[in-house]
């Protein structure tokens, strides 16, 4: 015997606030991932919007299919939000508010006019618009975790043709006005594809959270906590185990009395200019470098298939700018220099390390001969 259409509907809430609750409890373990509340509070709003629903199923009134379709409108707003934030990194709050307005202002007009069936169908239309938007951030984020993000988009999509499906039959037979809830085989199919979508989605989103999770790890691993700049381990993961090639240079840098600076203005001043430096870095380096901080003051660039003329100019643009830069420490300025040494590949290649070490036996030479100055290696 097939279910009917309360039984879906609340097996539908069920789905759903058991995905609202596990993505909550997702975001109370990882906080900084705020797209997992958003994408919470989306489908704790759909709950309610299913038990209300079903009131008006009962009782087609025009405040009560008011209050569902603003509750269906507020959780896939949400729901939105939540993807543009997850891809972006950025607040969706302005655009959750302009598509929850906008479908506000679309839809309920119609519904509170009489015309419930284009009521409906605007619903239908403006929740396939909302989850085709959803798909759309989920997969321009797809390279962060490519299979379960995948997952979701087809999920999405698929639940967004149920609900054009609905629109569509409405609109074939002509049903503008009808004074109650629509019932066609199209309601059912979106019911069925809704707890589907919502089975699915949930555990695609526990997924991607330890996708995630495991990611933020790796990168944490990775990187130097103060610079964001790559550490020791990464670098030599990336270089350590392959002959370097014909036309790759290292430069290794150094500020130049950093130990004066920790101990005259603090440690504070110190991990000031270490991050200024690093911007410097980037700024001057371009994308295509290699840049690490291989532990205190000390410094590489690793360039690829590049000419010494262009690997000098690079180290002399750095060291120029940063003693050049005024350093704000505790209510006044401050400048520092830094000293590099260049190293470059030789025809026959050489290994990593020793490319290391021939550009800090440079930079010792520039130590030595006065500091604030490029040295090539010989």
């Amino acid at each position: 015997m097939a279910p009917d259409y309360q039984t879906l509907l609340l097996a539908i809430g069920l789905a759903g606030f058991c995905l609202s609750a596990t993505l909550f409890a997702s975001w109370m373990s990882a906080r900084v991932e705020r797209f997992l509340l958003s994408w919470s509070i989306g489908i704790g709003c759909i709950v309610p919007a299913v038990a209300v629903y079903s009131l008006y199923i009962d009782q087609a009134n025009v405040a009560i299919g008011c209050l569902a379709f603003t509750l269906q409108f507020l959780g896939f707003a949400f729901i939105y939000g939540a993807a543009y934030r997850f891809r972006s990194g950025a607040s969706a709050r302005r655009r959750i508010a302009i598509v929850f307005a906008a479908c506000l202002a679309i839809a309920l007009p119609p519904l509170v006019a009489g015309y419930d069936g284009i009521a409906f169908i605007a619903l239908n239309l403006l929740i396939t618009a909302c989850l085709a938007a959803t798909a759309r951030e989920y997969w321009r984020g797809r390279a962060e975790a490519p299979l379960p993000l995948t997952g979701i988009v087809t999920l999405y999509l698929l639940t967004a043709v149920s609900f054009l499906l609905c629109a569509g039959v409405l609109i074939h037979d002509g049903r503008w006005v009808m004074g109650h809830a629509p019932d066609n085989w199209a309601e059912n199919l979106n019911l069925v594809a809704a707890i589907m979508g919502i089975t699915g989605i949930g555990a695609m989103s526990l997924a991607l959270n330890q996708w995630r999770v495991a990611g933020s790890h790796r990168h944490a691993a990775m990187t130097d906590a103060l610079t964001g700049l790559l550490n020791r381990r990464a670098l030599f993961d990336r270089y350590g185990a392959l002959p370097v090639g014909e036309h790759q240079a290292a430069i290794a840098f150094d500020l130049d009395n950093f130990k004066a600076v920790n101990d005259r203005h603090g440690h504070a001043a110190g991990d000031a200019v270490l991050m200024v430096f690093a911007d410097i870095l980037r700024d001057s380096c371009g994308v295509a470098a290699c840049l690490a901080r291989l532990g205190g003051e000390e410094f590489v660039v690793v360039l690829e298939r590049t000419l010494p003329e262009r690997a000098q100019r690079i180290a002399e643009r750095v060291r120029e700018d940063f003693a050049a830069k005024l350093i704000p420490i505790g209510g006044r300025s401050i400048t520092c220099t830094v000293s590099a040494g260049i190293a470059l590949a030789g025809e026959n290649g050489t290994s990593f390390d020793s490319l290391l070490s021939n550009a800090d036996e440079a930079l010792y030479m520039s130590k030595r001969n006065g500091r604030n100055r490029v040295s090539l290696a010989a």
